[in-house]
């Protein structure tokens, strides 16, 4: 159950409660309920059965899959004021979880049981707007990610990868084998990239940091 302050709380990151009415208000309050997750704590695993989701007030989850190979790729990433449509969809089919989804930064989450969450999508257009929503974003998300790894060369998306992250932080504090589980490579081939980048120029790698020398540079590469 959530109590009137942590109601208010959560209705600055979750707008659709700032439009609900007072009948679904007093629904959301007494079915809903407050989970601390703690970094590197898996929310599901493949395989796994969902008798909840949670939509993020703080904190990064992320969504990937893992290859027969052991290899991972990143799926999507979702935060604040936002929810897994992998388990959305898994509730609304009744079915179980298809990758895997982590913590990577502490987070506190409203936990939605599936049987009112279902119940919601049937009795509240409110309801189900914000949960169509959710899957269109993520749709694009994803589609933009089969379309690099069917037609981008891997040495443009790992120059990508870099520009986009070192916009934030320059140097970066990150690994081969990081960035091989983001894009879905193997860690030698990553090594083998970076190695290349670092010949031309562009970048400086040591042990678990990446320092972006030559932006421009870079950005070429991320074109090819």
């Amino acid at each position: 159950m959530i109590d009137t302050r942590q109601f208010a709380r959560i209705a600055q990151s979750l707008p659709i409660l700032q439009q609900a009415d007072a009948a679904f208000v007093r629904e959301f309050q007494q079915a809903a309920f407050f989970a601390h997750i703690p970094a590197r704590r898996d929310v599901f695993l493949e395989g796994d059965r969902v008798e909840a989701i949670a939509l993020l007030i703080s904190g990064v989850v992320r969504v990937y899959k893992v290859g027969e190979t052991g290899r991972e790729i990143t799926l999507y990433r979702f935060g604040n004021g936002a929810s897994c449509i992998l388990t959305a969809n898994a509730i609304l089919s009744q079915q179980t979880f298809p990758a895997i989804a982590t913590v990577e930064q502490d987070a506190e989450a409203v936990m939605i049981p599936a049987n009112i969450f279902r119940d919601w999508v049937r009795r509240y257009d409110l309801w189900r707007e914000f949960v169509f929503d959710l899957f269109s974003q993520r749709l694009s998300t994803v589609m933009a990610i089969v379309d690099e790894v069917a037609f981008r060369r891997m040495d443009s998306r790992v120059a990508s990868l870099l520009l986009n992250q070192g916009k934030i932080q320059n140097p970066l504090r990150i690994t081969h084998q990081e960035i091989a589980a983001e894009l879905g490579s193997s860690r030698e081939v990553i090594s083998r990239l970076v190695e290349d980048f670092v010949s031309e120029g562009s970048i400086r790698s040591g042990r678990g940091v990446v320092e972006i020398l030559d932006f421009e540079l870079l950005k070429a590469r991320s074109l090819v």
